[in-house]
């Protein structure tokens, strides 16, 4: 038995026992926290806990199943690597990870976890070891670099409570200075693992990651753990957190839909649809609907996982090729494979009655009964209707026309390690959201609109469908040097410039400064009046000592002479 199947069905059993576990903890309201004291420092124990409850449990559940079929996945994918089992390591040391992120109500062991992602990370990003993989990798590690410093710096500050367990504190002490700088250093934290505005920049450039590791990552691992973090805090953040998350999410969740839609990578565009809807997470918890949150958490984790996989599916018959203009009728080449990506598809714009449509259209009703200001509803909408239309763009391209690339090719259906892997997430992402919304919502919401408020999802995504199918007929004109053209590829198609200030803003000016600092000063004036000066100076007066060291006789004689002189000189 290879050792991906050692893990498969380590992780796969454990995650059964973890759901059930969950279902009864929801039932009997059951919580457990087990804590191992580590040390004492200042009377503040340094303390491993473990919070064992219903969220906890099926979250753990999630990110165990879809990381066991992604590793069942990874077996036929990363089969021509030699170092498939440096791999699967890689990646079960990312699982690990998240579940001590997933159990700990304490900062310190989160923080291991959380670190742990970072680093697992940026290993797997530059796991294929060329240019843009290094690059990739070294933007994601430092943005994730700076969700590390928060932390570090909210720890310190917990000093102040005699312990680092945050979930005794965060109702009693909600209304505490200290509390309310640690919460907004959370939210910053979380902001950065969860790409939000304005460092959204590393979560397409991770791309160049494996596409399994791509499938755990924008499913159930690094980019929820901000979003899942924050669900843990919510009892504690403060109203003005909660405006700035809520206006930047929002901002993030429209960005990333209108950058969808201009991009021709495949793996980026489904990139830039899991930050779409962390944008959409984010946003409705900062309304207060932690629940919500949690609830389209896992329904997206279920989808996203497989629109991956098919991803993967698709580029690894193709000879690796990830442009969708390439593609074209992959439906009568690969119709299983095809099947799976049009419902996920389907799922992510909200289709009733997929596991998508539960979470999503019940977190838009709630926006609607709210009384949010119009801004808000509006960028809900228009984000939602981009989903669609980038979503049917991306159908369009890929499974309808005729296929665009090599005449001679291997497309085929027949990796059946790979769609054993994806059939095992199909059924969940089918039926899941149905059974989620039971079981997490044991009192239902009441939901009381208007008619014409009622359908606006549904209306809503008929117009961003039939704009996607519209837009995508039409190829956009590369040799044209009009505003418009400038305006919506490389500001809209870029994520508003993001890329190159989280690059170039960083990096480039620092650097030019350095170099005219090290040209006019370490190179010029410093060693004008420093170093070169000394040493022009020690060398005229060395050098005058050495010709009186060389003539001393001469000058030796020389000096009796003057004294003679000088002594007769002054006797008359």
């Amino acid at each position: 038995m290879g050792v991906c199947m050692v893990y498969f069905i380590g992780f796969f059993i454990f995650s059964i026992m973890s759901f059930f576990c969950s279902m009864y903890s929801l039932l009997y309201d059951y919580s457990l926290v087990l804590e191992f004291e580590l040390l004492n420092i200042n009377s503040s124990s340094v303390v491993m806990s473990f919070l064992f409850d219903w969220m906890s449990f099926l979250f753990s559940s999630f990110v165990m199943f879809i990381s066991s079929m992604v590793i069942f996945y990874s077996e036929e994918y990363m089969g021509g690597d030699k170092n498939i089992n440096r791999f699967i390591m890689l990646v079960v040391m990312f699982v690990f990870s998240m579940l001590l992120l997933i159990l700990s109500p304490n900062l310190i062991s989160i923080l291991l976890g959380w670190d742990g992602l970072g680093l697992v990370s940026y290993c797997l990003v530059i796991y294929y070891q060329n240019i843009k993989s290094y690059n990739a990798g070294m933007i994601t590690a430092l943005t994730n670099r700076l969700g590390d410093v928060a932390f570090l710096i909210s720890i310190a500050w917990m000093m102040n409570f005699g312990s680092w367990n945050y979930v005794f504190y965060l109702e009693s002490m909600k209304f505490n200075f200290e509390m309310i700088v640690i919460s907004f250093l959370m939210v910053f934290a979380a902001m950065t693992k969860s790409a939000q505005i304005p460092f959204s920049s590393w979560l397409p450039a991770a791309m160049a990651a494996p596409t399994p590791v791509s499938s755990l990552v924008h499913s159930s691992t690094l980019v929820t753990a901000g979003v899942y973090l924050l669900i843990r805090f919510n009892y504690c953040l403060s109203e003005e957190a909660m405006i700035i998350l809520l206006f930047v999410s929002g901002l993030t969740m429209f960005m990333a839909g209108l950058g969808a839609s201009y991009e021709f990578d495949l793996k980026k565009i489904i990139a830039l649809s899991t930050l779409s809807q962390l944008g959409l997470m984010m946003s409705i918890l900062a309304m207060g609907g932690y629940t919500l949150a949690f609830f389209h958490l896992l329904t997206h984790a279920l989808f996203k996982a497989l629109l991956f996989m098919c991803a993967g599916g698709m580029i690894h018959s193709l000879g690796n090729c990830q442009d969708i203009r390439f593609m074209g009728g992959l439906v009568k080449h690969m119709p299983l494979i095809c099947t799976f990506f049009i419902i996920c598809n389907l799922s992510l714009c909200g289709l009733p009655f997929l596991s998508g449509f539960y979470s999503k259209d019940l977190i838009l009703e709630v926006v609607s009964m709210g009384s949010f200001n119009f801004y808000v509803y509006l960028i809900y909408f228009i984000s939602t209707g981009l989903t669609v239309a980038y979503t049917f763009r991306l159908i369009y391209y890929v499974v309808s026309g005729d296929f665009n690339f090599f005449s001679f090719h291997s497309l085929n259906d027949e990796g059946f390690t790979m769609l054993k892997g994806m059939a095992g997430i199909i059924f969940l992402v089918v039926f899941m959201g149905g059974l989620l919304s039971w079981l997490i919502f044991l009192t239902p919401y009441f939901i009381c609109l208007p008619f014409t408020m009622k359908v606006m999802a549904l209306i809503v995504s008929l117009i961003g469908a039939f704009l996607g199918f519209e837009i995508s007929k039409f190829s956009i004109n590369l040799t044209s040097k009009s505003w418009h053209f400038f305006v919506s590829t490389y500001f809209f198609g870029s994520m508003w410039n993001m890329p190159f200030i989280s690059t170039f803003g960083v990096n480039f000016y620092p650097l030019l400064m350095g170099d005219k600092i090290y040209g006019a000063l370490d190179q010029g004036w410093s060693e004008y009046f420093g170093s070169q000066h000394f040493y022009s100076r020690l060398s005229l007066w060395s050098q005058f000592l050495q010709i009186i060291y060389k003539n001393n006789l001469k000058v030796f004689l020389t000096l009796t002479v003057m004294w003679v002189v000088f002594f007769v000189v002054v006797k008359f």
